[in-house]
């Protein structure tokens, strides 16, 4: 088999069996899952499922208990591997924008390649102002945060991740903390990307989006994978009687 299409064949992230606990609360129980270059997959469930513990422990904010992470083939919870490398090739965007308020927004996104990759100013500031472009906020480049909407922050947030060029972009309730009006802008925003081919596993309670972009749909449920299958089955035509229950709960 040619290099490119075994590349495509074998899963851009894949977590195996992963346990993660707090004390005697068991956050995460056994949960496998891949996610293949060029894929969303969208996070359902209610809250205290999982989700963010998920996306915490794949961005090593968190150490799993037992259970494997790879990420491009290598084990990024091997204790001998270099945390911050390999998080490079993650971006991460949280509910909270955790922008800087002091910096101009062409400074927060600059921070991370000056510090972390040690990309000259000029050189950074390049790419910043060209991810910005991509969330449609070139003009907002001298900003600072409190000048910016909800909505605009939130774009920033993902600006940011999408300077570092990671593998895949993680997503955690992105639109959580935004007022109706603006949530729109940021799934569109999202929307854009997977038509770019960006690689994403984001949590959503916004079941219409992962109906419309997401591939496939990963329903969590006391912190094991309950239900997973494609975006219109599991949405549409669950199989589970849990993920019914959920979905006409959420849905009304």
């Amino acid at each position: 088999m040619p290099d490119a299409a075994r590349d495509d064949a074998a899963p851009l992230l894949s977590v195996q069996a992963v346990r993660k606990a707090f004390g005697a609360h068991v956050v995460l129980d056994d949960v496998s899952l891949d996610v293949h270059r060029h894929q969303v997959v969208a996070l359902i469930g209610a809250s205290g499922s999982g989700k963010s513990t998920l996306l915490r422990c794949i961005d090593l904010l968190e150490d799993v208990d037992d259970g494997v992470i790879e990420l491009e083939g290598r084990d990024i919870t091997d204790p001998r591997l270099d945390a911050d490398a390999a998080r490079a090739r993650i971006g991460m965007v949280f509910q909270s924008y955790n922008l800087f308020p002091h910096r101009r927004v062409l400074d927060n996104l600059t921070l991370a390649p000056r510090l972390v990759r040690r990309t000259p100013r000029a050189e950074a500031e390049e790419r910043a102002r060209t991810a910005l472009d991509r969330v449609g906020l070139a003009r907002k480049a001298d900003a600072f945060p409190d000048q910016l909407s909800g909505g605009e922050q939130q774009r920033v947030a993902i600006a940011r991740a999408l300077v570092m060029e990671p593998a895949i972009l993680l997503l955690d309730e992105v639109t959580s903390a935004l007022d109706p009006e603006l949530v729109g802008e940021v799934l569109e925003l999202l929307a854009d990307l997977k038509r770019s081919g960006m690689t994403m596993l984001l949590a959503t309670h916004e079941m219409g989006f992962a109906r419309e972009v997401a591939d496939e749909v990963c329903f969590l449920h006391a912190g094991q994978v309950h239900e997973r299958g494609p975006a219109h089955q599991v949405l549409g035509d669950p199989r589970r009687e849990r993920t019914r229950e959920f979905l006409r709960r959420v849905t009304g």
